[in-house]
């Protein structure tokens, strides 16, 4: 390279680069070793990552078991086919298994139809206030303050710069949202009204409720769900007009904060409005079935100005994960896991009620609940960390009037001894 290029030395080549900014020494690393080593290295330095600890962490990134043949199937040779499918002709893996997906969210939600995938649900929700926005002419959007407060965050982040008034409404002693707040905050210049549930910290919201609210001044709903299991068991958002959710809790890994997956489902008529892809099904001359994409309103494929949206994609693998997760359980697999849960976290509550701690909002929950703690959080870290116990999430940070508020979420694989452990632990005084 250096001959092509006529330099004498590598030293010429960076000869641009300031002085300064060049590290000027070897770098700071062992000599190469063997495969074997390497390996055996990277064992140890995981071994040393928080081994045997039971997590009691939820908040949006849920640790539920995965099956074992999940992995092996997503890298299977019918999905290598070309990761952006703008030619079906080679891309028909790829096509079908976002088609599969679309149809199986479609019968998840309640909703008519389903986009190829978003971002995440952080993300979901933003497009789907975008959405609504387009679909009302209004600009209007009101939040429920129980809402994830990441989303939040990430919504108005989106729109600070933009005309997007936003209100947030609060939530009544129960936990849920306050429906007298929700009324005087909708106004007739209301684009959008979010509602989480469960909501953040875990208890049921009323979607018939939110959406005769935002209907009466021509808002539409936007359902946000951050863990699809729950939709096992609960009744789906079929009363929304978007849904904006986190397919996370279908088989995706909890891998530190990523790759997740989100999702937006609506009804048939805002079809035109809905960002991102869509993939259907065609037939060609001879009549065999082949999948294409039959909406794409991204600023690749459509003039900028025209876009639906400028940052939406769909995590194809993660999306192909939540797939086989869905199609592994079924109807009654699914509705059994969220059964599961649910007593997991009734449990969990109850054996907190007894160690004598205060077990916040006792309307109806799925698997997370909140607890007061008698002391801060930080002064009982050393003996959970002792216990091999990951406490759940301090809700100090975002609600500030709980006091010393836990968020404590209960999956599946929580087992019964641990709980009972945490449970006597947080209790202490």
């Amino acid at each position: 390279m250096l001959a092509e290029l006529g330099l004498p030395s590598v030293d010429e080549l960076f000869s641009h680069i300031p002085a300064y900014c060049r590290l000027n020494r070897s770098l700071n690393i062992p000599p190469g070793q063997a495969e074997a080593d390497i390996l055996a290295y990277f064992k140890a330095a995981a071994a040393a990552n928080a081994p045997g600890f039971t997590s009691f962490l939820g908040a949006g990134a849920y640790h539920h078991f995965r099956p074992a043949h999940l992995d092996n199937l997503i890298g299977r040779g019918e999905w290598f086919t070309a990761y952006t499918p703008y030619q079906p002709e080679i891309a028909q893996g790829t096509l079908q298994s976002i088609f599969e997906f679309q149809t199986m969210i479609c019968q998840l939600t309640g909703q008519e139809v389903a986009n190829a995938g978003m971002y995440d649900g952080s993300t979901a929700l933003n497009e789907a206030c975008m959405m609504a926005a387009r679909v009302t002419g209004r600009s209007g959007l009101v939040v429920a303050r129980s809402v994830h407060p990441q989303y939040r965050q990430v919504l108005r982040t989106l729109t600070q710069f933009r005309d997007f008034p936003t209100a947030e409404v609060g939530f009544t002693p129960a936990g849920t949202c306050d429906w007298d707040a929700l009324r005087a905050a909708v106004s007739d210049s209301t684009a959008a009204v979010a509602i989480q549930s469960p909501n953040f910290f875990g208890n049921i919201e009323d979607w018939e409720a939110a959406a005769e609210i935002a209907h009466a001044r021509g808002a539409l709903l936007v359902a946000v769900i951050t863990d699809p299991v729950s939709l096992g068991l609960l009744p789906p958002p079929s009363s929304a007009d978007i849904v904006a959710m986190e397919l996370q809790g279908f088989g995706i890994p909890v891998g530190f904060g990523g790759p997740y997956a989100g999702i937006l489902a609506s009804r048939q008529k805002f079809v035109r409005s809905l960002p991102g892809r869509l993939v259907g099904e065609a037939r060609d001359p001879d009549g065999r079935r082949g999948f294409v994409l039959t909406l794409s309103t991204r600023e690749q494929h459509i003039r900028r100005e025209k876009a639906t949206s400028n940052i939406c994609t769909n995590q194809a693998l993660c999306a192909l994960m939540a797939s086989i997760f869905m199609a592994t359980y079924g109807k009654q697999g699914l509705r059994e896991l969220a059964q599961h849960n649910l007593a997991k976290a009734a449990y969990a509550a109850q054996a907190c009620h007894n160690a004598g701690l205060e077990v916040l909002f006792p309307s109806p929950r799925f698997h997370e609940f909140v607890v007061r703690l008698h002391r801060p959080l930080a002064d009982l870290e050393p003996s959970l960390t002792q216990a091999k116990l990951i406490p759940g999430l301090s809700l100090h940070p975002d609600y500030p009037e709980l006091g010393h508020a836990l968020l404590v979420c209960c999956t599946e694989i929580v087992p019964r001894a641990a709980i009972d452990s945490l449970a006597a632990l947080l209790a202490q005084r």
